[in-house]
């Protein structure tokens, strides 16, 4: 069984008690009047959705109901890291160390 770290209780828990939330980090459009059709389909619905490692949101659903973010890879299905939602987005020498420690591919 897969475990997740929750960054707000500060443990494992089963994957059960998770729900994913899809991909973190998406930037709402500045001018919501004024967007395009375009733009806000993209904003709304268009997602990376690529083989490898991904930022996604995730909830305790079953804990402290609290929404997160998660480094995972989409491969091997490892998560790499979790931290509170928020916080800023791991740097490339960040998630490179967390790739070559658990052995994944990029």
């Amino acid at each position: 069984m897969l475990e997740i770290h929750c960054p707000y209780c500060e443990e494992k828990r089963s994957e059960l008690e998770f729900a994913g939330a899809g991909e973190a980090h998406i930037a709402r459009p500045t001018d919501m009047l004024n967007v395009s059709d375009d733009d806000l389909l993209k904003y709304l619905y268009i997602r990376d959705n690529h083989k490898g490692v991904q930022f996604e949101r995730w909830r305790h659903i079953h804990g402290c109901g609290r929404f997160f973010n998660a480094v995972r890879d989409s491969v091997s299905d490892k998560f790499l890291m979790t931290y509170k939602a928020g916080e800023k987005k791991p740097t490339k020498a960040q998630i490179d160390a967390l790739v070559k420690k658990a052995g994944v591919t990029k």
